[in-house]
C-alpha cells in the first residue's frame, strides 16, 4: 500500500488578515488587520487570531479564528465589525494561492470591550474552510 502524500494546511490567520486588510481597504476603511495587538495600538483596528478547529478531510483544514474589531466608538466598532463580518462571508474562492471553500459563523458578533483599556471593541468567530497544498521543497 502507497504512502499518502503530505499536505501542508495553510496559515488561516495570514491567509484572513491579508483578504480582510485588502477587502476593508477596498470598501473605504484602510485600517490595520493583524494577528497581535500592535504596540503602540491604534485606535482602530482589526485582531485575527486562531482558537483551534480541526482538519476537515486529509486535504482540507477547518480552522476557528475570532476576529475582533477595535474602534474609537461603540457605533464605529459595530460599523466595523459588521463590514469585517460581511466581507469575511465573501472570503470563497482562491486567496493567496489558498483554496476557501466555505466560511461558517460560529459566533456572532458581540459587544466585548477591551478588558485592558475599556476601548469599545466588537468580536466574531468562524470557521474558514480551506484547501492544504503539497510542501514546497527547496
Amino acid at each position: 500500500m502507497g504512502r499518502r502524500p503530505i499536505i501542508v494546511m495553510p496559515d488561516a490567520v495570514a491567509v484572513v488578515t491579508t483578504y480582510l486588510r485588502d477587502a476593508l481597504t477596498a470598501h473605504g476603511q484602510p485600517v490595520p488587520v493583524v494577528s497581535r495587538v500592535p504596540s503602540p495600538r491604534p485606535p482602530t483596528f482589526v485582531r485575527v487570531r486562531r482558537l483551534g478547529g480541526a482538519q476537515q478531510t486529509p486535504v482540507s483544514d477547518r480552522p476557528r479564528l475570532d476576529v475582533h474589531c477595535w474602534a474609537e466608538s461603540e457605533s464605529a466598532a459595530h460599523d466595523l465589525a459588521a463590514l469585517s463580518r460581511a466581507l469575511l462571508g465573501d472570503i470563497p474562492g482562491v486567496r493567496g494561492g489558498v483554496t476557501v471553500y466555505r466560511v461558517a459563523e460560529v459566533g456572532g458578533p458581540m459587544w466585548l470591550p477591551d478588558d485592558v483599556s475599556g476601548s469599545p471593541r466588537y468580536a466574531f468567530a468562524a470557521e474558514i474552510h480551506m484547501r492544504g497544498s503539497h510542501p514546497k521543497l527547496s
